[in-house]
């Protein structure tokens, strides 16, 4: 009986494995770990020994894994109450078909699925990882270069609040007339509010100014795109056509565009002073999924009700020689124009996807 209790049993422990290009991770399932010891032999074989309580009970726990390829001889770890965490750096930084040097896994092993990724999504993370730092980087020397990013900021602030002042204003006079008057304010949402969305619309070029002086990192074509378009229907459209000013898809088009800005222009003004409100981030990265087609469709609606009226005024009509006839309708460019609309839509549509894909992706990185 004495011999027995000096020569414990010695059993293998649970042991999971993830690895990354550089990194090697062991969470080895065992409590209350004591008397951990971790060492690397000379053959790359990793040798494991500690006490704690296991598969099978309080006891000795022991393992030993001979790696596919060279490993750093410094190691890693942590315990905590519920396991042991192993870190070992690569000693060239690829991705191994294993772990084990033998083809056949260990009984004891298997892959740590909290952690695991394959190859292609591994190299992902790891391009994240260095864009983010190259970021930082970039960041923290244009903060030491620029003596002008506080006047910036205080500028892309001041902007932005104002456009989500104009645009609420708009948004708000048009809900409230709406649930006054019900379906009557459709017929005159244009000779209300134009003159506030004229104003917002004209200060909206600088978003295409703004990316060329290097304030913002928003691409300049998709603003162009967003600006000139609204701009077209806006002025052109609408604005000089008596006909169209009393039509219902006024009403839609101004609404589908107060309710997109009045998230995204606050979202920006925040941004502008390091604030992030979750849930208006959302919004922001969110809302335009349905808004923004409905926006375009109903700004095509728009555009096909006008066609017969310029036809008919002859307005903006390009003048011809008498061989090949009178005068071209501009409701011909207009045609043009609407299929260029629905090419800016997908240009936008995938633009704003990759900005909600890349955002997301990094919060998810940051939680994990």
């Amino acid at each position: 009986m004495t011999g027995l209790g000096s020569n414990p049993q010695v059993l293998t422990p649970h042991v999971y494995w993830a690895q990354r290009h550089r990194d090697i991770y062991l969470r080895v399932e065992l409590s209350d770990a004591k008397d951990v010891n971790i060492s690397l032999q000379e053959n790359n074989t990793l040798q494991f020994k500690a006490q704690g309580h296991g598969a099978k009970g309080d006891h000795q726990y022991k393992f030993t894994l001979e790696f596919l390829e060279p490993v750093k001889p410094e190691i890693n770890h942590k315990s905590t109450q519920r396991q042991v965490d192993i870190k070992l750096r690569k000693q060239e930084e690829r991705w191994w078909d294993r772990l084990t040097l033998q083809e056949k896994k260990p009984l004891f092993l298997a892959p740590d699925f909290d952690r695991w990724l394959d190859e292609s999504d591994a190299e992902v993370e790891l391009q994240a990882k260095e864009e983010q730092r190259l970021n930082k980087i970039s960041i923290e020397s244009r903060h030491r270069k620029d003596p002008y990013v506080g006047l910036k900021k205080g500028y892309l602030f001041m902007y932005n609040l104002v456009q989500f002042l104009g645009f609420s204003w708009i948004f708000v006079n048009m809900t409230v007339r709406l649930f006054i008057l019900g379906q009557d304010s459709f017929y005159d949402t244009f000779h209300t509010t134009a003159d506030m969305m004229y104003f917002c619309q004209m200060l909206a070029v600088l978003e295409v100014i703004n990316p060329l002086l290097g304030l913002v990192k928003t691409g300049f074509f998709p603003a162009l795109i967003q600006v000139a378009g609204r701009n077209v229907i806006l002025f052109v459209v609408f604005g000089s056509l008596e006909e169209m000013q009393n039509k219902p898809v006024v009403f839609f088009v101004f609404y589908l565009w107060s309710t997109i800005e009045i998230f995204r222009y606050p979202f920006y003004m925040l941004a502008c002073i390091g604030t992030d409100w979750p849930v208006l981030t959302w919004l922001r990265y969110s809302l335009w999924i349905p808004l923004y087609p409905l926006g375009v469709i109903a700004e095509a609606l728009a555009v096909i009700q006008s066609l017969p009226i310029f036809d008919e005024s002859r307005l903006f009509s390009l003048s011809l020689p008498a061989v090949l006839g009178r005068s071209m309708s501009f409701s011909y460019t207009l045609q043009l124009y609407l299929v260029l609309m629905f090419l800016g839509l997908f240009i936008n549509f995938r633009h704003l996807y990759k900005l909600r894909q890349r955002r997301y992706r990094s919060r998810k990185r940051k939680l994990h």
